[in-house]
C-alpha cells in the first residue's frame, strides 16, 4: 500500500488537510506577522535556501524569530544572542513553523516526511543518510516526534531513512497525532549548550543498514 499512496494518496492527503487549516489560522498568521514586525522589524519572515524531494533546492520560509543583531565588525551575533523573546516563544509553540503549511501547497514540502536541510549537508550525507531525499520533506517527521533537536543527527537519520521505507498513511496519521502532542509538551525544542541544535558536521563512519 505504501506506494500507492505515495504517489497518489499521499499529496491529496495533504490538500485535504492544509487547505482548511491554512482558512482557520489565517487570522493567527496575520497576527503573528504583525508582532513580528513589531519586534523584529522587516522582513517578517526567514528565508533560506533548502533540500528537498530528489535533493531539489527550495526556499524555505518561517516566521523570524531572530534579530538581526551585529557586532561592531558587521557580524551578526551568535543564535543564542539574536534569538528574541518573542522568537522563543515562537519556537517553543512551533508558531514559527505555520508559514510552511504554504510550502504544503505548492507541493515542496509534505505534512509528514524527514525536515529539510541546508544544502553545504549534501556532501557530509553518508549513501544511508541521503536516502532522506527519496520522498518529500514535511512539516513534521518521524524524527521530531523522536526527539527533535534532543537526539543525534545520526538519530534523526535512522528515523528519516526508517520513514522513507515504511511510508504510509497509518504511519502519517500516528505522526501527526505525535506531533500536536510533542507540541503541547514542547518536547525537544533545544539541545544542551545550543540556541535550537547544533550543525550537521557529517558522520565518523558508514551507517549500515
Amino acid at each position: 500500500m505504501a506506494p500507492v499512496y505515495q504517489l497518489f494518496g499521499k499529496r491529496l492527503f495533504d490538500l485535504l488537510i492544509a487547505v482548511p487549516i491554512l482558512i482557520l489560522i489565517s487570522p493567527l498568521m496575520l497576527l503573528l506577522g504583525l508582532c513580528s514586525l513589531l519586534v523584529h522589524s522587516r522582513p517578517i519572515l526567514f528565508k533560506q535556501l533548502r533540500i528537498g524531494w530528489r535533493e531539489n533546492p527550495f526556499i524555505l520560509c518561517k516566521f523570524r524569530s531572530m534579530a538581526e543583531t551585529r557586532d561592531q565588525s558587521g557580524a551578526l551575533l551568535s543564535d543564542a544572542d539574536r534569538l528574541t523573546s518573542f522568537g522563543r516563544f515562537l519556537r517553543s509553540t512551533s508558531l514559527d513553523e505555520l508559514p510552511t503549511l504554504w510550502h504544503v501547497l505548492r507541493g515542496d514540502m509534505s505534512l509528514v516526511g524527514p525536515r529539510p536541510l541546508l544544502p553545504e549537508y549534501l556532501p557530509r550525507y553518508t549513501a544511508f543518510q541521503r536516502r532522506r531525499h527519496e520522498v518529500t520533506p514535511g512539516v513534521t517527521g518521524l524524527a521530531q516526534v523522536k526527539g527533535r533537536n534532543s537526539i543525534s543527527w545520526e538519530k534523526k537519520f535512522e528515523f528519516d531513512v526508517y520513514y522513507v521505507d515504511h511510508c504510509s498513511l497509518r504511519l502519517d496519521l500516528r505522526i501527526l497525532m505525535m506531533t500536536l502532542v510533542s507540541v503541547i509538551r514542547r518536547d525537544g525544542i533545544t539541545q544542551a549548550g545550543h540556541a535550537t541544535g547544533p550543525p550537521f558536521l557529517g558522520s565518523k563512519r558508514e551507517t549500515s543498514k
